[in-house]
């Protein structure tokens, strides 16, 4: 048995078979209890009205015409369901269809139930039938007592009615409850087997199988559809690694090749100007590589939310300021102007090395593609709880159906190959704003982009200022 029950589908046939077993049988219990109240209601009623139309009688017509009333009124009785009874004072019969006043009634004030007995003779005995009544006993003037009552016979047939009915209904539910649960369990069990089976090939490494969606909407529906997006999820980051160690294995191959072979001919120089320079543009390479692996490391520390522990509260506008300052001399180089538009005081919450570094790509690409004479703006601003930075330049820009794909690492469009980079830049800065709740926005700047980096996480002491004044 506990090994039935195991079973997912017998529990739900069960646990449907039961409430359904015990909904009914409420119901039913509610019909029975309503239906005997107004069964008792309307017998009571009828022989309060019995007992004061005789009782008028006997007042009217005295002991005689009382007793004419109840043999007039048996005798009408076809179907034998009225009970009369009138005795003297000592429960002697004087007239009536019972043979002695009851003497095993179930006394309630003036009610009383009981089984009617019968006339008993020497060849049969007295006996109980069956059949109980319910009766009100009536003093008359003169000691005489009145008992007016009627049969329980409908009551009884009524109640076994009822009885037959709940075994009935509580067949017919058992059977309508298994046959519904075991289609809800056979239905939900395919379904059940529908998710089994993709995780099943997604475990052998086929991870282009997705959940079967029924089209119904309901919760199976609901986490299908989310395991599907899961999936397709770790789908997409299974791609992007196997690019990125693609693009890594492609973008270091050259710059290796070439220090190796720098290498082997420094060794078979034997010029000391020769080996030095060569020393010095292995150098180089070296950190370009250097370079891009940390560029790689920031961007995986900022995507994994390492750089959050490292958080304090600072002043936007200081930081582009010191940007600014920064690469002033190299825009005056390429006689590029370099300025800050507009620069209001925005006080957030984040990773001052981090958003240093994604201010200083921004910047940085603004003026490598900028042309010379071009110009190069900066704006800060608070925006909702964080703020944001706008660099805008007048370079060539990002066409419109690329600049989703330049958010990805080791993505260079075909008019930067002359340039020098490693295709990490605007990566980087998207995960930067990514860790501070914001988003990179790249658009048009006529001519030239623009590029929004939005900011999302307000400072503390500005958050604790609003939750005091509030």
């Amino acid at each position: 048995m506990r090994k039935l029950l195991r079973h997912w589908t017998v529990r739900v046939v069960a646990v449907y078979a039961s409430l359904f077993v015990v909904s009914v049988l409420t119901l039913l219990g509610f019909v029975y209890g309503v239906t005997i109240g107004l069964i008792d209601r309307q017998l009571n009623d009828t022989i309060v009205t019995e007992i004061s139309s005789l009782s008028d009688g006997y007042r009217e017509h005295g002991l005689n015409g009382l007793i004419d009333q109840i043999n007039e009124r048996i005798a009408a009785d076809r179907v034998g369901s009225g009970i009369y009874l009138l005795t003297d004072g000592d429960f002697t019969r004087v007239a009536g269809n019972l043979p002695a006043w009851p003497s095993d009634a179930e006394r309630e004030g003036r009610w009383a139930t009981f089984r009617i007995p019968q006339a008993g003779t020497e060849e049969e005995p007295q006996t109980l039938d069956a059949a109980r009544a319910r009766a009100m006993s009536f003093l008359l003037t003169e000691g005489y007592h009145l008992l007016v009552g009627r049969t329980l016979v409908e009551r009884a047939s009524f109640e076994k009615l009822i009885f037959q009915a709940l075994l009935w209904a509580m067949a017919a539910a058992a059977f309508l409850a298994l046959v519904g649960g075991v289609v809800m369990g056979r239905d939900m069990r395919r379904r059940l087997e529908g998710i089994n089976r993709t995780t099943r090939h997604i475990i052998l490494g086929d991870l282009q199988q997705r959940v079967p969606v029924s089209g119904s909407g309901d919760e199976f529906d609901g986490l299908a559809k989310n395991l599907n997006a899961m999936l397709t999820q770790i789908d997409q980051l299974m791609r992007a690694g196997r690019e990125v160690t693609d693009n890594i294995a492609h973008d270091l191959r050259s710059p290796l090749t070439r220090l190796k072979t720098r290498l082997e001919v420094t060794l078979m120089s034997h010029d000391p100007p020769q080996m030095q320079g060569a020393l010095e543009k292995t150098v180089s390479e070296l950190d370009n590589v250097l370079h891009t692996f940390n560029a790689i490391l920031s961007i995986s520390q900022a995507e994994a939310g390492a750089g959050r522990q490292e958080m304090t509260d600072l002043d936007l506008a200081d930081l582009v300021a010191d940007i600014a300052d920064l690469y002033q001399a190299v825009a005056e180089d390429k006689a590029i102007a370099l300025s800050i538009e507009r620069s209001q005081p925005t006080r957030l919450r984040g990773n001052r090395h981090l958003l240093f570094q994604a201010l200083a790509n921004l910047v940085d690409n603004a003026i490598k593609y900028s042309p010379s004479g071009g110009r190069v703006t900066l704006a800060v601003a608070p925006q909702g709880d964080g703020g944001s930075v706008v660099v805008a330049d007048t370079g060539p820009g990002i066409p419109t159906e690329e600049r989703a794909h330049v958010l990805h690492r080791f993505v260079r469009l075909e008019q930067s190959r002359t340039t020098p980079g490693n295709g990490l830049g605007l990566s980087l800065v998207s995960a930067v704003a990514g860790l501070h709740n914001g988003s990179l926005i790249l658009g048009d700047n006529h001519p030239g982009l623009r590029a929004e980096l939005i900011l999302g996480l307000p400072a503390q002491d500005t958050a604790s200022k609003s939750v005091a004044g509030a």
